[in-house]
């Protein structure tokens, strides 16, 4: 599975602002086909996206393709138009049933037999942004073919009519409940946009909260947000440090038939050391370590 600290929209119908993303070092790119494209550039952006994955290199960023939301009538044409151009995975929006999830990987699996590429290896990431979609993500969170939940805040706002603050507690408690079902699926959580996308200062505040909370990685919007929120969801060396001394005096002690032990004046037991295991598995998916 990827690491996604940062997913990068990019307009679908702008070739030149996908290459740009090219350079930034960015662990995925999602080529927008939804919201990020005017109603008048939707076929646009389809053969955008389409040329772009097959003639650009993509290096070590992931590279996606977010088709309209199945129910908006421009579902079908969105993928058809690209799946032959082999996404590493397609992100679907506005995800509100598991049936949503199963048409789209009916579409995909369709074309990897077709083109005998490996079933399941076109993946699939979901926006869950709506009232309906949150209530329902114990059966959204179920399907193979995820890798990731993502968590739209700002739609989510609008269909409880809830106001935008820049503290967050509208959105607070199904921002969390994202996290809580991508974890118990192990799936990847990619949290919300900051859409005041020159507040650096917010995105790094936002982003180091998201990972207080327990996602994987933030939406990005901007070339600017990238490094911030790669930084926040990357250990640092201190953490790394202290990390690697815990595990390895686990295991020490395991071989003298010790469980818990004092390290540092703390008291040390399964849930720290699964804890410092997780900020090595970090450290190494972001290429630390």
């Amino acid at each position: 599975m990827h690491s996604r600290r940062a997913l990068l929209y990019m307009p679908g119908d702008d070739r030149h602002k996908i290459e740009k993303a090219l350079t930034l070092g960015v662990d995925c790119i999602c080529m927008d086909m939804e919201d990020g494209v005017a109603l008048n550039r939707k076929t646009d952006a389809r053969l955008t996206v389409a040329a772009a994955l097959r003639e650009l290199q993509f290096g070590l960023s992931e590279k996606l393709a977010r088709i309209n939301a199945v129910g908006s009538g421009l579902e079908t044409e969105d993928i058809e138009a690209i799946l032959a151009s082999r996404p590493d995975g397609i992100v679907l929006p506005k995800v509100e049933s598991l049936e949503q999830i199963q048409w789209v990987s009916g579409k995909i699996e369709a074309a990897e037999l077709a083109y005998s590429w490996p079933v399941n290896s076109i993946r699939m990431l979901v926006d869950v942004e709506t009232a309906k979609g949150i209530l329902n993500l114990k059966e959204i969170s179920s399907h193979p073919r995820l890798d990731a939940l993502i968590f739209g805040a700002e739609d989510y706002a609008v269909s409880i009519g809830a106001i935008r603050t820049a503290e967050g507690w509208e959105v607070f408690t199904a921002r969390s409940l994202v996290v809580l079902h991508a974890k118990a699926h192990d799936l990847q959580a990619i949290d919300l946009v900051t859409v005041d996308y020159h507040d650096l200062a917010r995105v790094r505040g936002e982003a180091a909260f998201g990972a207080q909370l327990g996602y994987t990685g933030k939406q990005v919007i901007h070339p600017a947000q990238v490094r911030p929120v790669q930084e926040a969801f990357t250990p640092d060396d201190e953490s790394i440090i202290k990390a690697s001394c815990l595990v390895e005096a686990f295991v020490a002690y395991q071989k003298e038939g010790k469980g818990a032990f004092a390290m540092e004046g703390k008291m040390i037991d399964m849930p720290l050391v699964k804890a410092a295991q997780g900020v090595l598995e970090r450290a190494h998916a972001a290429g630390k370590g």
